[in-house]
């Protein structure tokens, strides 16, 4: 076997032992390197028909022009009608190649135009690029759905960012598996993107809140946990987020979401 082969061999070893069996679905076993998370601000009373605009057409038409359909959601306290989903591609040339197909798909036109009947369905829409991380994994078991997914956003301080990244890498990730935390991808915005340097997002999932609130709580006592914050922090020559650079959001699966 040459080094190559064995590199890789060992990869996809490594790989294994951190993915449950059976966990991930074709979306996150494909090599794409370009995500896109997109968050939808329904205009008033629209939210159910832009669910059915997805559910129906869109959702479809992604997949027709090369775009991997990941994960759609909702926030539990979802009192801004947002939708937040996230799409894969192979590289950001391709994001841009099927993006402009689907705009000009003349079935795409007609159910876009058919819905907005009464008005746009979407008053806002912001979307970030994203590239996973070199530990970025899934252990996502398919039998314990409906899970609560958790999406968390770190903002570092400067130069921090490779901190925290080996902090998840060499701690965080072993230890959130510890306290019942499955893992569903971990990110960094794709380069030249505002935040490329300081930022790390990344998505748990969760039995329900409480199981959130609980894991989160054994996590942040247990002792190795607490000893390997210090010790990075201490390398870094202080915290490694800024003030406030820490926030959560929780998110309950759409109903036509390929994972639940």
């Amino acid at each position: 076997m040459n080094r190559s082969s064995f590199l890789r061999a060992m990869s996809l070893a490594a790989f294994s032992l951190l993915t449950c069996s059976g966990a991930a679905t074709a979306a996150e076993k494909s090599a794409n390197t370009c995500y896109e998370l997109r968050t939808y601000f329904a205009a008033e009373g629209k939210l159910d028909a832009l669910h059915a605009r997805f559910r129906d057409h869109t959702m479809k038409l992604f997949e027709k022009h090369g775009m991997t359909n990941v994960g759609y959601w909702v926030p539990l306290q979802n009192t801004d009608n947002q939708l937040i989903y996230l799409l894969s591609y192979p590289d950001k040339t391709a994001r841009e190649t099927s993006w402009k197909a689907f705009q000009e798909d003349p079935e795409w036109q007609t159910a876009k135009t058919a819905s907005e009947a009464n008005g746009p369905l979407v008053a806002k829409i912001e979307n970030r690029f994203l590239t996973p991380t070199d530990f970025s994994t899934v252990t996502l078991t398919e039998n314990e759905a409906p899970h609560t997914f958790e999406l968390r956003t770190y903002t570092t301080g400067p130069e921090n960012l490779p901190h925290l990244l080996k902090r998840f890498r060499d701690h965080t990730l072993r230890l959130f598996s510890k306290h019942g935390m499955e893992h569903f991808h971990y990110f960094t915005p794709l380069t030249g993107q505002t935040g490329a340097d300081h930022t790390l997002i990344y998505f748990l999932a969760h039995a329900s809140p409480e199981a959130q609130a609980a894991s989160f709580q054994a996590f942040r006592d247990d002792p190795e946990w607490i000893a390997a914050k210090e010790a990075s922090e201490k390398l870094a020559g202080g915290s490694l987020t800024v003030p406030d650079g820490v926030h959560s959001k929780m998110l309950i699966a759409t109903d036509y979401s390929p994972v639940k």
